[in-house]
């Protein structure tokens, strides 16, 4: 049976998500620093949507760096559940009030060609899975007013995940520094995030590793077909209505969006 106070909290997000109205931070609900209640309500959020008839397609991986750790008092990532109908193609337009308030962040994103089901994976398993990387953008959202979070408020609104754009030429990981791409972006062509892949947890595929070791653990492994998001190579930056982001990750290379001004109207 799910605690009153875990139902609660994901009814909260809910509806927030739902009326694109920011909610109090629910960690009020589920205590400051309980975590487990945190992703339980996550996971029964992600139920609520696959039973709405929403697609599961990949995983998402926050809170990769150590400053950000420091800043929330943790001392690992979060994950989080992406959905098909987060997607948005490369160059896109995202329409304007989709999100309550989005941010930017660049990745680089592994799709598997092969399940990931041990609890004690290792970069070398991530390697042989994966069937290539491509550059990435996350846009994270809060359903929290202004941002007001702990480690519970994200891990509770799944990780803090709003869309992501994929860049359209796949790589192969043989032969790529995933440690050393250098990534740059640009919002209306001035760069705003600088980083490496080393400033993701040492490395992407290390950061990947952890996810499937701790998935695998939960009984909930990496999937073959699975889109992992593996965390910001940056610092993320605020995004407005007209504004265009784009970067560049050496060896991947490019990815963009365009946030829709108010005015155009134009659908998702």
């Amino acid at each position: 049976m799910t605690a009153p106070e875990v139902v609660k909290a994901a009814d909260v997000l809910r509806e927030a998500a739902r009326t694109l109205t920011p909610c109090p931070p629910v960690r009020s609900l589920l205590g400051d620093g309980d975590i487990k209640a945190a992703y339980a309500v996550q996971r029964a959020n992600v139920r609520h949507g696959v039973a709405a008839g929403r697609r599961i397609v990949g995983r998402k991986i926050g809170l990769t760096s150590s400053a950000v750790q420091a800043q929330l008092g943790v001392d690992q990532p979060d994950f989080g559940t992406l959905f098909a109908d987060m997607a948005i193609p490369d160059g896109g337009r995202i329409a304007a009030g989709r999100l309550l308030q989005p941010k930017v962040e660049a990745e680089v994103a592994l799709v598997l060609g092969a399940a990931l089901p041990h609890p004690h994976c290792t970069v070398a398993d991530v390697l042989r899975a994966a069937d290539f990387a491509l550059p990435a953008l996350e846009i994270v959202d809060s359903r929290i007013a202004g941002w007001d979070i702990t480690i519970v408020d994200t891990v509770a609104d799944n990780a803090s995940s709003g869309l992501f754009v994929l860049g359209g030429t796949p790589v192969p990981l043989t032969g790529l520094d995933a440690r050393g791409v250098r990534m740059t972006m640009t919002r209306g062509g001035e760069p705003v995030s600088e980083g490496t892949g080393a400033d993701c947890l040492g490395s992407p595929l290390g950061a990947a590793a952890w996810l499937a070791s701790t998935l695998a653990a939960m009984g909930d492994p990496l999937r073959a077909g699975d889109i992992v998001l593996t965390g910001a190579l940056g610092p993320m930056a605020v995004a407005a209505p007209g504004d265009e982001f784009e970067a560049h990750i050496s060896q991947l290379g490019r990815v963009a969006v365009t946030f829709a001004k108010q005015t155009e109207g134009e659908r998702p």
